[in-house]
């Protein structure tokens, strides 16, 4: 269990070290975005990326990772 939680912690790390090293100035314009949008649309936006981040949890464990 802790092994699995330490791999999925270094994999979000791994994909946000990415994001920040390879693309800083797109980063500033996906927040500045954020920042236009309404509360409700980041807060839709955020519960679509967890109902997406959970599906792919389950597929992993079904397919037995």
């Amino acid at each position: 269990m802790i092994a699995n939680l330490l791999l999925a912690i270094g994999l979000v790390l791994l994909v946000e070290g990415l994001v920040y090293a390879l693309a800083p100035s797109l980063v500033e314009q996906m927040l500045e975005a954020l920042r236009a949008m309404p509360e409700d649309s980041r807060r839709l936006l955020g519960l679509a990326a967890l109902a997406v981040g959970l599906a792919m949890v389950w597929a992993a464990k079904t397919l037995g990772a």
